[in-house]
């Protein structure tokens, strides 16, 4: 379902302007020096409302979070969310994942989280899923030799799927499990929160790097 558009939406992004990344390009391969006080990058692929990236920024102040989303009236919302916790250790970026090479050099990220993504349900679609063979070899480039990925869904199908590209293409899986327990794994996103409250079970691994 495509989002409603929001009032005000360019004054609103305006006024978040200070989290806001314009040229995220200039900043490749120096995301850490370009913003100090920083050990670790770690990126998020789609995050929506915010609920999870402002989180884990309160939980990891050390670490520089780069939220990546292509539909700015989520993004705007989660930039808010962002602003009225004070929350200074989060850039976003209105971007689509599939440019994440042009943001971040190789082995620039430590950790890239994807959670809840578009299924893209139709066969012919399955090249545009997150965890499709294309993709997975862009995140091996830009992360760390022990760099990991976190992905959660409630989409059944869609994680039974990714297991296998991630398999075959010779990630070491762990945490994996289709009854994700209630405060593991990461603060809550709002879809998760939204399927918790429904009953529905969520699905999560860990994919890791080979050396």
């Amino acid at each position: 379902m495509r989002m409603r558009k929001k009032p005000n939406l360019i004054p609103r992004v305006e006024r978040c302007e200070a989290l806001l990344e314009r040229e995220p390009q200039a900043h490749r391969g120096r995301w850490l020096q370009d913003f100090p006080g920083h050990e670790a990058l770690h990126l998020e692929l789609g995050c929506g409302k915010g609920r999870f990236t402002v989180g884990m920024a309160q939980a990891n102040p050390g670490v520089l979070f780069v939220a990546v989303e292509r539909v700015l009236d989520a993004m705007v919302m989660a930039m808010e969310r962002a602003r009225d916790a004070e929350v200074a250790n989060v850039r976003f970026l209105d971007f689509d994942a599939s440019g994440c090479e042009s943001l971040f050099e190789a082995g620039e990220v430590d950790r890239i989280y994807i959670n809840f993504p578009d299924p893209w349900r139709k066969s012919r679609q399955f090249k545009r899923r997150l965890t499709a063979p294309a993709f997975l070899k862009t995140y091996e480039r830009i992360l760390k030799p022990d760099g990991e990925i976190w992905f959660k869904t409630d989409n059944r199908p869609l994680f039974d799927w990714s297991l296998e590209q991630f398999e075959a293409e010779g990630w070491e899986l762990s945490e994996v499990t289709n009854d994700l327990e209630p405060g593991t794994g990461g603060c809550m996103t709002d879809y998760e929160a939204k399927f918790r409250q429904q009953g529905v079970p969520i699905n999560r691994l860990v994919a890791r790097r080979r050396r």
